[in-house]
C-alpha cells in the first residue's frame, strides 16, 4: 500500500557508522552520488587508509568495539557535530539494532535501513517464524516460539524426533546454535546455547527446530521502498560454511530448479511485504535434498555478500538503500531485473586454516590481489596495513563474474593462484583446496561440506 506520509528528503552528507571494507564500500557509493561522507573510527583504526577518502573523520573511542563502534551515543554525537542528514550502519555492530535506528530518527537524522519496528519483528527469529507461517511461507518444524523450560523442550523434541537444532532467538553469525541428537545432549546443549546467546546478544532466549540434514543455504536479496513497492533481486547460494560462517557465495544457485527459484523468490516477497519492510534486506532459506525449502531468518541490513547480487543484476544496492531512506520510490520493476551470468564470491580472512583457524593479525608487508576481466576485489587492506586483533578478521572479498558457472570457477581458481599476501596467514589455501574438488565443481555440496573436507 502506498504511504502518503512519506516525504522525500534531500541528503547532502552521510555518516558511515562502520569500519573496514564495508565503510569503504559505502564511502565510494556516496561519493558517486555526490554526497559528502563522514567516517567514524576507533583508536585502533586511526591510520586506516580509507579514512582519507571521507570528507571528514571523527574518532569515537578506544579500540574495543563496545567503547566505539557499538556506542550509539558517540556515533550520534559525531553525526550532530558533523551536521549529517543520515547514517548508514553497514553490517554488524549496530546495523540491526532497533534502538539505534530509533535514536537516529529521534535526533532528526535518517537511519539508512528499515524501521525500528521491522528490525524488532524480523530480527527476533521466533517472531519472524510466526510471521512466515502467517504468510504461508513454509517453516522448519519446531517449537512455537521460544522455549524456556527444559521439560517442554524435551517433550517437543520427542514428538518431532531427533536430531534437532537449538537456536538463539536474537542475533546471528552461528552464535547460540547447538545440535542435539538425543535428550541427554539436548539438556546440555540448550544450556550452552542460552549461555552463548546471552553473552553475544544479551538475550538468552532460544527456540528449537528439526535439523534438516545435508541442507543447502539459499537466500533471496530484497529491495523495498517506503511506498509499498517490493522486488527481489534473485537468490544467492551460501552453502559453503564453516561453523555457520559463510566462506563462499554464488548466484544463481546451482542446486535449485527454475520452479523452485520462482517459488523461493515469491515467498520472500510475500514475507517482506507482510512485514511492511523497506530498505535492502535478505530472506534466508534452507533447501533439503528433495528441493523443498524452509524459511530460516531475515537479515535486516546489507549482507557481506551483496556484491554477488550486484554483479549478476548490475544494480548498486548501497545506492538504492540511500535513495529509499530519502523517500524515493523504486524505479525497478520485477520483470526488468536481469540475471546475467554467474558470480562467485570468496571471503579472505586473516586466519590460519592449518591451526584451527586461529586469527592471524599483523602488518601486511606483501600484498598482490588478482585482477583482470570480470574480477572485483572489495577490501580496505593494502601493503603496510595492519590487521588488528580487535575486530572481524575479514581482509577482503574476491569476486568473479562470468557467463557460466564453469567459467566462473576457472576464473576463481586463477585468481586464487595469483593472490599473494604475506606474512599473515589467510584462508586462501583452503579456498584453493575447495575450488579444486570435484564436489564443488559438480555442486555436490551442503552446509557440512567444509567440515568434512577438513577432516580428510
Amino acid at each position: 500500500m502506498s504511504s502518503p506520509a512519506v516525504k522525500k528528503r534531500v541528503f547532502s552528507k552521510v555518516l558511515v557508522a562502520n569500519r573496514g571494507e564495508i565503510a569503504l564500500r559505502i564511502i565510494r557509493a556516496c561519493r558517486e552520488m555526490g554526497l559528502q561522507t563522514v567516517a567514524v573510527f576507533s583508536e585502533a583504526d586511526r591510520d586506516a587508509p580509507y579514512l582519507k577518502l571521507a570528507d571528514e573523520a571523527i574518532c569515537i573511542g578506544p579500540a574495543a568495539g563496545a567503547q566505539s563502534y557499538l556506542r550509539a551515543d558517540r556515533i550520534i554525537a559525531a553525526a550532530e557535530v558533523a551536521n549529517v542528514d543520515a547514517i548508514h550502519p553497514g553490517y554488524g555492530f549496530l546495523a540491526e539494532n532497533a534502538n539505534f535506528a530509533e535514536q537516529c530518527r529521534a535526533s532528526k537524522i535518517e537511519f539508512i535501513g528499515p524501521s525500528a519496528e521491522s528490525i524488532r519483528l524480523l530480527g527476533d527469529k521466533a517472531a519472524a517464524k510466526k510471521l512466515a507461517k502467517k504468510t504461508r511461507v513454509k517453516t522448519v518444524p519446531g517449537s512455537d516460539g521460544v522455549v524456556e523450560d527444559d521439560e517442554e523442550a524435551a517433550k517437543i523434541c520427542a514428538e518431532m524426533g531427533y536430531p534437532v537444532m537449538i537456536k538463539a532467538a536474537s542475533g546471528g553469525g552461528g552464535r547460540g546454535m547447538r545440535i542435539a541428537h538425543n535428550e541427554v545432549t539436548l539438556r546440555t546443549q540448550i544450556r550452552n546455547a542460552r549461555t552463548e546467546a546471552e553473552s553475544a546478544f544479551k538475550d538468552g532466549r532460544v527456540y528449537i527446530e528439526k535439523l534438516i540434514e545435508q541442507p543447502r543455504h539459499v537466500e533471496v536479496q530484497m529491495l523495498a521502498d517506503q511506498h509499498g513497492n517490493v522486488v527481489h533481486l534473485w537468490e544467492r547460494d551460501c552453502s559453503l560454511q564453516r561453523r555457520h560462517q559463510k566462506l563462499v557465495e554464488e548466484s544463481p544457485s546451482p542446486a535449485i530448479s527454475e520452479k523452485t527459484r520462482e517459488a523461493l523468490c515469491t515467498a520472500a516477497v510475500r514475507l517482506v511485504t507482510a512485514a511492511n519492510y523497506f530498505s535492502a534486506g535478505t530472506v534466508e532459506f534452507i533447501v533439503d535434498k528433495t528441493g523443498d525449502f524452509y524459511f530460516l531468518e531475515v537479515n535486516t541490513r546489507i549482507q557481506v555478500e551483496h556484491p554477488v547480487t550486484e554483479l549478476v543484476t548490475g544494480i548498486d544496492l548501497i545506492k538504492w538503500m540511500v535513495r529509499i531512506a530519502a523517500g524515493e520510490k523504486l524505479t525497478l520493476r520485477q520483470k526488468d531485473i536481469p540475471r546475467n551470468g554467474h558470480a562467485i564470491e570468496v571471503r579472505i580472512n586473516a586466519e590460519d586454516p592449518d591451526n584451527g583457524f586461529r586469527p592471524s593479525p599483523g602488518k601486511i608487508l606483501e600484498f598482490r590481489p588478482p585482477g583482470g576481466f570480470g574480477v572485483r576485489f572489495d577490501s580496505h587492506a593494502s601493503a603496510g596495513y595492519t590487521i588488528g586483533p580487535n575486530y572481524d578478521s575479514l581482509v577482503g572479498k574476491l569476486l568473479v563474474h562470468r557467463p557460466t558457472r564453469d567459467e566462473a570457477i576457472k576464473a576463481m581458481r586463477r585468481c586464487l593462484d595469483e593472490f599473494h599476501i604475506a606474512p599473515i596467514k589467510t584462508t586462501v589455501p583452503l579456498l584453493r583446496q575447495i575450488f579444486a574438488t570435484a564436489e564443488f565443481a559438480n555442486s555436490k555440496i551442503d552446509t557440512g561440506f567444509i567440515e568434512r573436507l577438513l577432516q580428510k
